[in-house]
């Protein structure tokens, strides 16, 4: 049996070869996704086979970035570390604009702001003490809109 580092962060993703190109690309402020040649449609979560049509023939694909909030909730606790001590923050499922539903945080929003169907654009942000820059999403309009 291996012992478990103190220090573990279960907050960090952990990139393989093939999401490799996901976070690189959100490094750089691109969210990706996967659309399938087969059927044409996108999905996200990243997977090497197509979830509609069972295809194979997939490939990342830039998305546009913009989305819808389709529903959200705002957690004002969470116990697991080092989730405590960001709280409150507003956890959400939006459709992206390329068809897939996407699970995500809302920031730069107040939560009295937030409103099913409310335009938003991708947002990234690093994640404290890690190498990770993550997609969230923001009101439409907001700081660096247009980009």
């Amino acid at each position: 049996m291996t012992q478990t580092s103190a220090a573990a962060r279960f907050d960090l993703p952990e990139p393989d070869a093939f999401t490799r190109p996901y976070w690189d690309a959100a490094a750089e402020g691109r969210l990706l996704l996967r659309r399938c040649r087969s059927c044409g449609r996108a999905h996200h979560y990243p997977r090497e086979f197509c979830p509609h049509c069972w295809s194979e023939d997939v490939a990342w694909e830039r998305a546009s970035g913009r989305a819808t909030l389709y529903t959200w909730s705002v957690v004002h606790r969470n116990d697991l570390p080092p989730f405590g001590t960001r709280t409150p923050y507003v956890a959400a499922v939006v459709d992206l604009e390329e068809g897939p539903r996407m699970m995500t945080e809302v920031v730069e929003c107040e939560e009295g702001a937030l409103r099913i169907g409310m335009g938003l654009e991708a947002a990234f942000q690093a994640l404290p003490g890690g190498d990770f820059v993550v997609p969230g999403f923001r009101p439409a309009g907001g700081r660096d809109a247009g980009g």
